[in-house]
């Protein structure tokens, strides 16, 4: 339930000469038609990050497109599906709102999100809250009824790079070594000092540390 803008002050990090494409997740009822959707929106050849949810579509992207993804790079994101409870809880809160009552996500589910020292910063929780209100109730009831099983790992073939928080009360470390032991090539990089949202909470770390993996 993010925008394009969470990878505002992020994108202040990069080089200026980088040319950065932002890839919406769309409204596909499934993984792989948002990943197809992405694609298209894409040059031919590019490195692609994909946050939380964003990392599922971007592991389904990189092993539907071989030729196109150069690199990978995956963020706060997890090799598990959804347990049946959990997917219980998510179709019960789509299905306690309606479009007129949907007012955004809550305060408290976005301060779970967050470092315990950013969880009470007002301005943060407000900037995250405005982005899902702007996606819209239809958006939380896709991405809630998304399947995340099946999704590709073993198969892809590029260099990948998995970074993760060591105070993310949503995703654990264990979920990010899971993923470095699946996917063949890939390697693991720790932020500390934030919880799940890194782009908005280290945009800083995060950038330098896709630029120094990039170089090598």
């Amino acid at each position: 339930m993010l925008d394009h803008t969470l990878w505002s002050d992020f994108r202040e990090y990069l080089p200026s000469e980088w040319r950065v494409f932002n890839g919406a997740l769309g409204e596909g009822p499934t993984i792989r038609d948002m990943a197809r959707c992405i694609a298209e929106q894409l040059p031919p050849r590019f490195v692609l990050i994909g946050f939380s949810l964003g990392g599922y579509i971007a592991r389904q992207l990189a092993a539907d497109y071989p030729e196109r993804v150069q690199a990978l790079i995956l963020v706060a994101t997890s090799l598990r599906e959804d347990t049946e409870q959990q997917k219980k809880s998510k179709l019960q809160a789509v299905q306690a709102l309606t479009p007129a009552r949907f007012r955004g996500l809550s305060n408290a589910t976005i301060a779970r999100s967050l470092h315990p020292r950013n969880a009470s910063d007002a301005a943060l929780v407000s900037y995250i809250k405005e982005m899902s209100q702007r996606l819209g109730y239809q958006a939380l009831a896709t991405q809630s009824a998304l399947d995340r099983s099946e999704v590709p790992a073993s198969t892809i073939g590029c260099q990948t790079l998995v970074i993760a928080s060591a105070n993310d009360a949503l995703r654990s470390l264990q979920e990010a070594d899971e993923l470095v032991e699946a996917i063949p090539s890939a390697t693991l990089e720790v932020i500390d000092a934030c919880g799940h949202m890194i782009p908005l909470e280290q945009p800083r770390t995060l950038a330098e540390t896709i630029i120094r993996w990039l170089q090598q």
